[in-house]
């Protein structure tokens, strides 16, 4: 399902990111949510370039948009976190990293993260009580820190959609804009449509 245009064109997405992060969880849903008509800006720890990979190897370099410390989670519908174990572990300690998560999902706004990803909503403190999955190794941090953990490829929880690695795009991507369709048709329109959901 895409978002249509008009309800698309306004809205701003903000990818999260420290060097070493999986580039494809990067690249596959960024150019899923532009398609659908989303700006995508690049938040990171510094301007410049930022480093892809492609599992352990460097891939392409991305222009930062702007840094953790310009960063304002209000100025943003919804937040991606693309995964990477370099990239994880080093978000996860970063306190403005954190306290955007923190605001985003306190505004009740989507939060779509995939893989390592996960790793900043736990040291977050946001996981207790939610339903997600991740990479398989994220399972004993996330349970450990309150949550539900899942072996699926996609799973929705209120305002969150996680993915467990690269094969999961396809249908991260496809709850990650049914999401966002959702949040942009009105509420009378919307029915009894939250709560968790697993795709495939």
């Amino acid at each position: 399902m895409s978002a249509t245009p008009n309800a698309s064109s306004s809205k701003r997405i903000a990818i999260l990111v420290t060097e070493g992060f999986e580039q494809v969880e990067f690249t596959g849903p960024k150019e899923a949510l532009e398609k659908a008509g989303f700006k995508t800006e690049i938040v990171s720890q510094q301007r410049g370039k930022v480093q892809g990979f492609k599992h352990h190897d460097k891939a392409d370099e991305f222009n930062v948009d702007l840094t953790f410390d310009e960063a304002v989670a209000d100025n943003y519908d919804a937040v991606l976190l693309p995964g990477g174990v370099i990239n994880g572990d080093q978000m996860r300690v970063i306190p403005k990293a954190q306290q955007f998560v923190r605001q985003i999902d306190g505004a009740g706004k989507p939060l779509f993260v995939i893989c390592h990803g996960g790793w900043v909503l736990v040291s977050a403190g946001l996981v207790k009580g939610r339903t997600m999955t991740s990479w398989p190794t994220l399972q004993d941090d996330i349970r450990n820190a309150g949550g539900n953990w899942l072996d699926q490829e996609a799973v929705v929880d209120g305002n969150w959609v996680s993915s467990r690695k690269p094969d999961d795009i396809p249908a991260f991507n496809a709850k990650m804009l049914e999401l966002l369709q959702r949040r942009a048709v009105p509420a009378s329109q919307v029915g009894a449509q939250q709560g968790i959901g697993i795709a495939g």
